[in-house]
């Protein structure tokens, strides 16, 4: 079960001439280049910009060793004078350190975490433990070297407490709507595969009454209907207030081999979902990406053909 949360100073809106940290918990920049231009950009906008991992130290498919990683991020988020911490790249390796996370740090000098992917397990994790939010958003070699400045003026509002009207699906992306109804709630979720294999642990916020929402990226159409059927069979589905799901891309079934369609595996568990239910939001590896807080209360209000989700709080309020 989730640790009830002690309490948690208040997040410091992060404005420009503010620091802001960069860690690899997960798997390494794919190139230099890209880390460094991405560093430019936040740097031009306006922030001290802190970097703690070793692009000299690769493990595989990791940045370092777990231990490493792992000394990194919790240096970090230790650090009081960070107001935002931004992850490098995702790929895999965080659900190895998430048992040596030092959440006290966290708690004693919150932060907001940004990245997506494999950085889902961070986001869930550190709500679960502390009740602190985190930002599915764009992640500096990955996505900041050429970021549309759309893009970036959103995630920055969402950091510094003034996202405008709160709303998460931009003009021209409105959201589909796939089931009616109407439900209040706290936003969890992130990547499927990744929260999936958090369900049933400490690290897995409780998702009574939950916005879930979810994305997927290079997993074939069976591989989508056992992650949903997990949500199903543990109860996850039952328990949440309502569903939007995100980009399902590259999910092509194998080449010659049956297959169900995509669109009739998830229109089965829509219908396994007590709530409305909406697709189309653009967020995590999906483009044109929108910042999608983990963790705060929204709205979700599917009526018809339309559907609207609404944040009912700013991720980081201002006194």
């Amino acid at each position: 079960m989730p640790r009830p949360p002690d309490k948690v100073s208040a997040v410091r809106p992060l404005r420009p001439g503010g620091t802001v940290g960069v860690v690899a918990p997960a798997s390494a920049p794919a190139n230099e280049s890209d880390l460094e231009a991405g560093l430019a950009r936040l740097r031009n906008a306006g922030f001290n910009v802190v970097t703690a991992f070793d692009m000299d130290k690769r493990d595989g498919y990791l940045a370092d060793s777990d231990s490493d990683r792992l000394h990194y991020l919790n240096e970090m988020l230790a650090r009081d004078d960070i107001a935002a911490l931004f992850c490098a790249r995702g790929g895999f390796g965080a659900l190895r350190i998430l048992s040596g996370i030092d959440f006290n740090s966290l708690r004693r000098a919150p932060k907001i975490i940004v990245g997506y992917s494999d950085i889902t397990a961070i986001h869930l994790a550190a709500l679960a433990q502390t009740g602190l939010p985190g930002l599915s958003a764009a992640m500096v070699s990955t996505d900041w070297k050429d970021i549309a400045t759309d893009e970036e003026k959103a995630i920055l509002a969402c950091l510094a407490g003034t996202a405008a009207d709160g709303v998460f699906a931009p003009d021209g992306l409105a959201l589909t709507a796939e089931r009616s109804g109407e439900a209040e709630g706290r936003s969890i979720g992130g990547n499927l595969s990744v929260l999936c294999k958090l369900v049933g642990s400490r690290y897995f916020p409780d998702p009574t009454d939950a916005i879930l929402f979810i994305e997927e990226v290079g997993e074939p159409p069976y591989r989508i209907d056992g992650l949903l059927a997990q949500l199903h069979l543990s109860g996850v589905l039952d328990r949440i207030g309502g569903l939007v799901i995100g980009g399902i891309t590259d999910a092509e079934p194998p080449d010659g081999k049956p297959s169900l369609m995509l669109d009739d595996i998830l229109n089965h568990y829509f219908d396994l979902v007590d709530g409305p239910v909406a697709s189309g939001l653009s967020y995590g590896h999906f483009q044109p990406k929108v910042p999608m807080p983990v963790g705060t209360r929204m709205r979700l209000n599917v009526r018809g053909e339309t559907a609207r989700l609404v944040a009912l709080e700013q991720l980081v309020p201002i006194a």
